[in-house]
């Protein structure tokens, strides 16, 4: 069934039973992708997925049944199941059918375009040999991956609030395996774009990244002037981002309840929450209740200018949604998340870094976020690997330390921030982003 025909179904079906307030949600992803093994394809996949959401209030509670089978009965089905499921609610919170926002931005979807099957995979083959045409140290383990995917969104209520979106995007990225004698190092990054023309400098990037590290060891314990490269700066966003949900603030999940219009950092940071955001490969004008999306300041010259508002929590707190209400899927619940989310840049660039913190450590890669950070207290402990700061150069390759500190700390103790956003690659509608990043006196762990 086409979405204007599960729709009709859904309203038929919702009236026989009585159901006045109701939301129809249908999305739909298509998607293929081919990965490397050596000089040949070894996967390749191509799928179309989605599937329908019902949720209506009854008696006060949000019931939600969801389903991926179109037919009339099936729709029936969705409609029953939903009003089932909200008497199985406990929660006292208000829940909303929203009437819609004055106004949304306009995005002509009709050009979004899944990138050719044979595209995909000559990309990847093309991107795989020039990798390994880089160096004669490349070896195997060496990947690269292409993929292409196209999202369509159909957002429908009792208000008679009628909504659509189409959004795609395609890239590629590489992950180099090194080695030089005994030792292996591995180089990896990532390029938007739907062809390999798009990739630019990729396979040389990834290369370079793995050499670098040869040869790397231990620091001393310490306190140390840290730049982190924008890439791992955006994985500390990514980690507390739980912390600007007011959802979590209300819960008494977040160290930044009660602080909206207070200093929460160094008064030249700014972090930007943009679903619109220019050149970013998705963009999301509505949320998933509806709500309009807009560019909002979350932290303005060190300011808590607002948390991330679904409506629930915004009438909550006596404020408006900031349309931060998202699906995951057209199965998930409505959660609060951003968008592209990024630590908006200063005006140095690394050199300049690098000579500001005169002598310390240059982070390039962080791991174990899972198990070493904490989103409510905001502690980390994170292992780390990169390279010596010496009389304001980079220096050689170190390895195996960890850094440690806190993240509302860290917010107020950031010293200088690099020229440019590094951006990430988009997880569903959020992408994080953030520069490169000088912190004063940070603990390290090393020999």
């Amino acid at each position: 069934m086409l979405f204007e025909q599960m729709k009709e179904a859904l309203v038929a079906a919702a009236k026989k039973a009585g159901i006045e307030q109701y939301e129809i949600y249908h999305q739909v992803s298509e998607s293929v992708s081919a990965e490397t093994l050596k000089d040949e394809i070894s996967a390749f996949a191509s799928s179309v997925s989605g599937g329908i959401c019902f949720r209506c209030i009854v008696n006060g509670k949000m019931g939600y049944a969801s389903g991926q089978l179109m037919t009339e009965d099936a729709m029936e089905e969705l409609v029953k199941n939903a009003i089932s499921n909200a008497q199985c609610i406990d929660s006292e919170d208000e829940v909303f059918i929203f009437e819609g926002s004055p106004e949304y931005a306009k995005i002509d979807g009709s050009a979004v375009k899944l990138t050719d099957a044979t595209v995909i995979r000559d990309t990847a083959l093309r991107l795989q040999k020039d990798t390994y045409a880089q160096s004669d140290k490349v070896s195997d383990g060496t990947q690269s991956v292409a993929m292409s995917s196209v999202t369509e969104v159909h957002l429908y209520n009792s208000n008679g609030l009628s909504l659509s979106n189409r959004t795609g995007m395609s890239g590629a990225y590489a992950s180099a395996v090194v080695r030089d004698g005994e030792e292996a190092q591995e180089g990896f990054d990532f390029a938007v774009g739907a062809d390999y023309a798009s990739m630019g400098d990729l396979s040389a990037r990834v290369v370079q990244e793995a050499l670098d590290k040869i040869g790397a060891t231990v620091v001393d314990s310490g306190k140390y002037n840290i730049v982190f490269d924008g890439r791992e700066f955006r994985s500390f966003l990514s980690v507390f981002s739980s912390v600007f949900s007011a959802k979590n603030a209300q819960l008494g999940l977040s160290l930044l309840a009660g602080k909206e219009g207070e200093q929460i950092a160094a008064p030249f940071v700014n972090v930007i929450d943009d679903p619109m955001r220019e050149g970013a490969p998705v963009k999301t004008p509505f949320d998933g209740e509806g709500v309009a999306t807009a560019r909002r300041a979350v932290i303005e010259n060190g300011v808590l200018k607002t948390l991330l508002y679904d409506l629930t929590t915004a009438k909550k707190a006596g404020v408006t949604s900031t349309g931060n209400g998202q699906k995951g899927g057209y199965a998930s619940p409505v959660s609060i998340a951003p968008y592209n989310f990024g630590l908006m840049a200063g005006e140095d660039d690394l050199d300049t870094l690098f000579q500001k913190a005169g002598n310390g450590i240059y982070i390039t890669e962080c791991k174990g976020f899972h198990a070493g950070a904490d989103s409510v207290t905001g502690d980390f402990s994170i292992e780390s690997a990169g390279f010596m700061i010496r009389d304001g150069k980079r220096a050689e390759p170190i390895k195996s330390f960890t850094v440690a500190g806190n993240f509302f700390d860290l917010l107020k103790q950031i010293d200088s921030l690099g020229n440019e956003v590094r951006w990430g690659f988009p997880g569903g509608s959020t992408v994080f982003g953030a520069p490169d990043v000088l912190v004063r006196g940070m603990s390290v762990a090393g020999k």
